[in-house]
C-alpha cells in the first residue's frame, strides 16, 4: 500500500484516484478551487473513454444522461461538400460516442470519489513539487507544503506548473457556449454537426443530453477564432458576430439568439505539447499535463481516462513504484505519440488561414470518407481505438 497525492480534480485526476483507491492505496486529491468544478462546455466520451468508465462502474450515468452520437458530420460552404464524415456504425456492434456536458462527466467521477471517502483538500493551488525515489511533496502558492507521499501525480492540465515548458500554443481556439437544445430547428439529435468556410471559420453544434446546471436537454455550440483576434471579435460587437455566424449557417439562429453577448462565451486556447519524460522517481504526469493538443480528434478527456487506467495497470502489476510508473509510461507512450502525430496532421485541415489544405480536405473527404476501408479507419481513429490502447492495459483483469 502506498500514499499517493494527485494534483488536479479533472477527469484524469478523479479517475486515477478511484482506480488507485480501489487497488488499496491511500489517496489524497489536491484542488485549487474551494468548490471543485468542471471548466468548459461539451465533450465527446469516445468508446475508449467509455471503456474506462465501464471498468469503474460509471458508464451507465453517461449513457443515461448523455446524448448518443452516431455521426460526426461537417459541410464546407459554399460548395456543400462533406468536410467531415465519421460513422461510428463502421466500428460494428453498438459503437457510438456520447455527447455530454463536462459537468456530467465531472459529477459522475466526483460523486464516486466522495462516495468512496477519498480525501480531497480544496483551495490548494499547487505551485511546484519535489520528489525522489523515497517520495515527495507538493508546494502550494501560499507558501505551505503538503505532507510527504510515496508518489506524486500531476493531473493539472496543459498549463501545469509542474512540467518544463514544451510545445506551442495553437493559433486557433474556440468560443464555447452551453445552450438549450433548439427543439424543432432541424438539428440531428445524434450527430455533432459542423459548418466550415475553408478552415478559418467553423461552427459546431453538438447534443450533450442533460445539462446538469438546468436539468434540460442541452447543446454545445462553438465558434472557431484565432486567439489573437478574439478581443477584436468582442470589440466589434455581438450583432456583427451574429451576422457572420448566420451568413455561414442560417439555421443556427435559434441557438445564437440565446447568446446575449459574445463575452458570455468561454474562450478555449489550445496548445500542442508533449512532455518528453512523463515519469521521474516518485512522480508522473497524466492527461493534458503530459500531452495536449487541439480538440479536432475529440480525444482530450478520453486520453486522460486512458492514462488513469494505464496508471492503475502499472500499480496493479508492480508493487514497486518505480516499476509501476515505468510500466505506465510504456503502456501509454506509443498510443499518445500516434495521436499527437495525427492531430498535427488533421488540425490544420480544420483550423488554419490558408486555402490549399481545406481544399484538399474537401476533395478527399467528399470522395473517400464513405468508402471502405476509409470509413472504418476514420471511425477507428476518432473512437480512440487505433493503436489498441485497451488491450495491453488489461482493463478486464483489474481487480477493482
Amino acid at each position: 500500500m502506498h500514499d499517493i497525492a494527485i494534483a488536479g480534480c479533472g477527469p484524469g485526476g478523479l479517475a486515477s484516484a478511484l482506480f488507485l483507491h480501489r487497488l488499496g492505496h491511500r489517496v489524497v486529491l489536491f484542488e485549487r478551487f474551494d468548490d471543485p468544478q468542471p471548466v468548459g462546455s461539451g465533450l465527446l466520451v469516445q468508446p475508449s473513454g467509455l471503456a474506462v468508465l465501464q471498468t469503474l462502474g460509471l458508464a451507465d450515468a453517461i449513457r443515461s444522461k448523455g446524448a448518443r452520437v452516431n455521426f460526426l458530420k461537417g459541410t464546407s460552404a459554399p460548395s456543400g461538400k462533406r468536410a467531415l464524415d465519421v460513422r461510428y456504425g463502421a466500428l460494428g456492434g453498438d459503437g457510438c460516442a456520447y455527447g455530454v456536458h463536462r459537468g456530467l462527466l465531472f459529477d459522475t467521477l466526483f460523486d464516486a470519489v466522495r462516495a468512496e471517502g477519498i480525501a480531497i483538500e480544496t483551495g490548494r493551488t499547487v505551485a511546484s513539487a519535489e520528489s525522489d525515489a523515497a517520495g515527495g511533496c507538493f508546494h502550494f502558492a501560499d507558501g505551505s507544503k503538503s505532507a510527504g507521499f510515496d508518489c506524486l501525480i500531476d493531473a493539472l492540465g496543459a498549463r501545469t506548473p509542474l512540467a518544463p515548458p514544451s510545445g506551442r500554443d495553437l493559433a486557433y481556439g474556440a468560443l464555447w457556449a452551453t445552450l438549450n437544445w433548439p427543439e424543432g430547428a432541424g438539428f440531428l439529435e445524434d450527430a455533432l454537426d459542423q459548418r466550415y468556410r475553408r478552415a478559418h471559420e467553423m461552427i459546431g453544434v453538438m447534443p450533450i443530453g442533460v445539462n446538469p446546471a438546468t436539468e434540460r436537454k442541452g447543446a454545445a455550440f462553438f465558434w472557431s477564432v484565432r486567439a489573437d483576434q478574439c478581443e477584436a471579435l468582442h470589440a466589434a460587437g455581438t450583432e456583427a458576430w451574429r451576422q457572420q455566424v448566420l451568413a455561414l449557417w442560417p439555421e443556427t439562429a435559434p441557438l445564437i439568439d440565446q447568446i446575449a453577448d459574445t463575452r458570455d462565451m468561454v474562450f478555449a486556447q489550445y496548445a500542442h505539447r508533449t512532455v518528453r519524460k512523463p515519469v521521474a522517481p516518485g512522480f508522473a504526469h497524466l492527461g493534458d499535463a503530459w500531452h495536449s493538443t487541439s480538440p479536432q480528434l475529440g480525444q482530450g478527456a478520453n486520453m486522460a481516462l486512458l492514462d488513469a487506467a494505464g496508471l492503475a495497470a502499472g500499480f496493479h502489476r508492480y508493487p514497486d513504484i518505480a516499476d509501476a510508473l515505468a510500466h505506465y509510461a510504456w503502456l501509454r507512450t506509443s498510443h499518445i505519440k500516434l495521436y499527437q502525430a495525427m492531430s498535427m496532421v488533421f488540425t490544420p485541415l480544420y483550423q488554419a488561414g490558408d486555402r490549399l489544405r481545406p481544399f484538399v480536405r474537401d476533395q478527399l473527404v467528399h470522395w473517400f470518407a464513405g468508402i471502405w476501408p476509409a470509413r472504418n479507419l476514420v471511425a477507428a481513429i476518432v473512437s480512440g481505438g487505433v493503436g489498441w490502447p485497451l488491450r495491453p492495459m488489461g482493463l478486464d483483469t483489474l481487480e477493482l
